[in-house]
C-alpha cells in the first residue's frame, strides 16, 4: 500500500497576531512544523501548538527560519553556514524544550521559507542545517525538497531525510518551486492541487509550469496553514488520498516512508 505523510507549518501567530488556522487542520494532517519564534511564534503560541499536536495524534517538529518576523521568513538573507548552523540548533533546542515538558519527542525539523530555499540551492548551507539536527538529535528527520541539496546534505550527515512535495506549489522543469513573486506560484484551485498530490504520490510525477513531466519522490507533502481554505483543502486531500488507497501517517513511525542513513 503506498504511504504518505501530510505535514502542515503551524504555531507561526505571535503577540497579539494570529496567522493560520491551526486547530481546523490539525484533525487532518499527521505531522506538524511548529515555528520556533524567528519568523513566527513566541513561547506561549509554541506550548500552546504542541499540545494541540498531541490532543489529535499528530507528529511534532521544528520549524526554525530567518530571524525576519516582518518579512515572515520569506526574504532571502545572507548568512554563513555557520550562522545557519546557530539559528538552527537555537529554535529546535527551544521547541525541544517544550515538547519535553508535554512527555513527547521530537520527530523531525522542517526549515522555514527562504531558509528552506536557501538551503535546498546551496550545499553549504545545506550541510549546516543537517549538522545543526544531526548535533542536537541524530533521531531527529530532516525534511527537505525532494531532490534538493538539503535531503544530500542530510544524507552526507548521516540522519534520516523525508523528502518533501507541495500540492499548492508550481514547480520548474529541475524540480524547484517557482518563486513567490512570480505568476502561477501557488495553485489555488483545491481540484487542481488535489489532481497533482494524488498524482506524486500514485505516479511519482508533477507537472511543471511550463508543462514538462518531471519525476517526484515524495515522503510527505504540505500543507500551507496560511491559506485561505487550509482546513478544507486538508480535508479533502487526505480524503481523496485514503479513498485512492494510500495510507496517510507520520514519517516517525517506524514502518513509515523516510530514507534512513546509510550504515
Amino acid at each position: 500500500m503506498p504511504r504518505i505523510d501530510l505535514n502542515c507549518d503551524m504555531g507561526e501567530s505571535f503577540g497579539a497576531y494570529r496567522i493560520g488556522a491551526d486547530d481546523a487542520v490539525l484533525p487532518h494532517i499527521t505531522s506538524a512544523n511548529i515555528a520556533c519564534g524567528f519568523h513566527g511564534g513566541d513561547p506561549g503560541v509554541m506550548r500552546r501548538t504542541v499540545a494541540a499536536a498531541l490532543r489529535h495524534g499528530v507528529a511534532v517538529g521544528a520549524h526554525p527560519g530567518l530571524p525576519d518576523l516582518v518579512g515572515f521568513g520569506r526574504r532571502a538573507m545572507e548568512i554563513t553556514p555557520e550562522e545557519a548552523y546557530d539559528l538552527v540548533v537555537y529554535q529546535v533546542g527551544a521547541l525541544l524544550g517544550f515538547a519535553a515538558a508535554a512527555g513527547a519527542r521530537l520527530q523531525h525539523v522542517k526549515p522555514h521559507g527562504a531558509l528552506y530555499n536557501m538551503a535546498a540551492a546551496d550545499a553549504a548551507l545545506a550541510d549546516a542545517v543537517a549538522a545543526a539536527v544531526r548535533d542536537v538529535d541524530r533521531g531527529l528527520i530532516l525534511f527537505g525538497l525532494a531532490g534538493s541539496e538539503l535531503v544530500a546534505a542530510g544524507e552526507r550527515a548521516g540522519v534520516r531525510t523525508a523528502a518533501e512535495a507541495f500540492a499548492d506549489r508550481a514547480y520548474t522543469r529541475d524540480g524547484a518551486l517557482v518563486s513567490r513573486r512570480l505568476a502561477g506560484a501557488l495553485i489555488t484551485d483545491p481540484d487542481d492541487a488535489v489532481r497533482r498530490a494524488l498524482r506524486m504520490v500514485l505516479e511519482g510525477r508533477v507537472r511543471a509550469i511550463d508543462g514538462a513531466d518531471v519525476p517526484l519522490h515524495a515522503d510527505t507533502i504540505c500543507i500551507h496553514g496560511d491559506g485561505a481554505h487550509a482546513a478544507e483543502f486538508a480535508r479533502r486531500l487526505r480524503a481523496a488520498l485514503e479513498d485512492a488507497g494510500v495510507e496517510v501517517a507520520a514519517v516517525g513511525r517506524a514502518d513509515a516512508p523516510a530514507t534512513a542513513p546509510e550504515a
